[in-house]
């Protein structure tokens, strides 16, 4: 239940080992500190050596630097997944319903069940997709869910990624590492495996060729470069697959056909995976003086040529205000009652729930509506005096770009930091790709960790790190 002080340790330690943890509970017992102090180093050595890095902005934009990585698993039983994938295809089912309907009929506004303003207002609509119909009706292919954990059956969804969700890579080869360092666990264990992520990914780009594609259908991964904090996984993911890491200056379109420079010559493209933002994907129709993208895009994606992963224009759904209302979409479009539940949210552009969130700013955490990686975000119980009044102004001068929700008693998992091994709080990012033939969900997800006793915050971006995350097998 949100709002209480209980705190669920996911393992039950130290007393109550819960069933899915009693071979990590043996194997912590077998440990000594100085043991699993020189696993953690090697798993530096190794995660540098694969040179998974990533850039702090903040920082001057070039302040490379690893992710911590906590060598104890997070672990859920099959059971537990089972009812976790179940939620989050139904999810995502819906909110692509939802993306179809905003650039088509938008019954769901005509219904009275969303309000106009949030998407005609929105500045993620995109009015140059309006008419145009997707390969399978798929807006978001790629999703990334957040999700956390306040009970031994209660899980929260916080907010939905569908616009270019990031961190897979690391579940990846969290995976690999921790197989190379402890392979004497994974052989008395039962673990679902992630490392055809990559294969589910490609079948999933594919399933969406555009309907002028004849033929096996050729993908690309778009990057903005070197430069982007996520270019480690651009690259990794495209190598997995077997396609072209392409960056915009590679691409050209001619008679609303994409191609690509090869050493060959030109070659036809059919499908992008773009990790790029709608506003640099296309300077013919959005921002012109983008040099990320390629002139034309866009037009190739009207003509049905080519098709954008994940669409322009899906944006819309990460936005936390319209966040509020997906459990009404999964009731509209579905016809179900959600298997997932949101965080109870206030609404800050209603008055009498702004009066609400002012009077009790230092018990919410309050969130920009349009933010992500922990900034534009207060954690009202830790913050200081001068934080809460500095967002007390932003909530008055702008309320209708916050919403604020309640701080909940995140689930901790045992976590082995500089005093040994402590409960650490936890969140979980499962990905969820979506095709024109099924959804499919890698079993497990990304696990992230804030650090800092107490802390609430797991974002990288804020001292994050990131656990491997164990689905066990039947």
């Amino acid at each position: 239940m949100p709002g209480t002080p209980f705190i669920f340790d996911e393992m039950g330690w130290p007393d109550a080992i819960r069933p899915p943890y009693s071979l990590i509970d043996a194997w912590l017992k077998s440990a000594t500190a100085e043991q699993l102090g020189l696993k953690r180093r090697e798993a530096e050595v190794l995660f540098r050596r694969i040179g998974i890095t990533f850039a702090v902005y903040t920082e001057g934009g070039d302040a490379e630097r690893l992710i911590p990585f906590d060598l104890i698993p997070r672990v859920l039983a099959q059971a537990e997944w089972r009812r976790l994938r179940q939620g989050l295809e139904q999810r995502a089912k819906a909110l692509n319903a939802f993306l179809h309907d905003v650039y088509h009929d938008r019954d769901i506004i005509r219904a009275g069940r969303i309000p106009e303003r949030l998407i005609l207002h929105n500045a993620e609509f995109r009015p140059e997709m309006n008419g145009l119909d997707l390969p399978g009706r798929v807006y978001s292919h790629i999703s990334g869910i957040d999700m956390v954990r306040t009970g031994p059956d209660d899980y929260y969804v916080l907010e939905d990624n569908c616009r270019t969700p990031s961190g897979v890579s690391y579940m990846v080869e969290n995976r690999e590492v921790m197989q190379r360092l402890f392979p004497g666990l994974f052989r008395q264990a039962r673990v679902a495996p992630v490392a055809h992520y990559a294969d589910e990914l490609l079948e999933t780009l594919r399933s969406v060729a555009p309907p002028n594609c004849h033929g096996e259908p050729t993908v690309v991964l778009l990057t903005p470069g070197t430069h982007n904090s996520a270019y480690y996984e651009h690259a990794f993911l495209a190598d997995e697959m077997g396609i072209d890491l392409v960056e915009g200056a590679d691409l050209l379109v001619r008679n609303d056909v994409c191609y690509m420079r090869t050493t060959a010559g030109l070659e036809r493209v059919d499908v992008i995976y773009r990790r790029i933002d709608d506003d640099y994907l296309d300077p013919l129709v959005f921002r012109p003086e983008s040099a990320l993208g390629a002139a034309g895009l866009h037009f190739a994606n009207r003509a049905g040529n080519l098709t954008i992963t994940n669409a322009v224009g899906a944006g819309i759904a990460d936005d936390k205000a319209v966040y509020m209302h997906v459990p009404e979409m999964i009731r509209f479009y579905l016809g179900e009652e959600p298997l997932l539940s949101n965080v109870p949210t206030h609404d800050c552009s209603k008055p009498d729930e702004l009066k609400y969130v002012l009077e009790h700013l230092d018990e919410l955490v309050v969130k920009a509506v349009h933010g992500s990686g922990g900034y534009g975000m207060l954690v009202g119980p830790h913050a200081s005096k001068q934080e809460l009044e500095d967002f007390r102004a932003l909530l008055k001068a702008k309320p209708e770009t916050y919403i604020a929700q309640p701080t909940l008693a995140l689930s901790t998992v045992p976590t082995f930091v500089e005093s040994g091994v402590a409960p650490r709080h936890v969140d979980l990012r499962p990905f969820v790709l979506s095709g024109s033939d099924k959804v499919r969900v890698v079993p497990g997800g990304l696990t992230r960790v804030a650090l800092r006793d107490g802390s609430l915050v797991v974002n990288s971006s804020q001292g994050g790190g990131t656990k491997d995350t164990w689905v066990l097998e039947e």
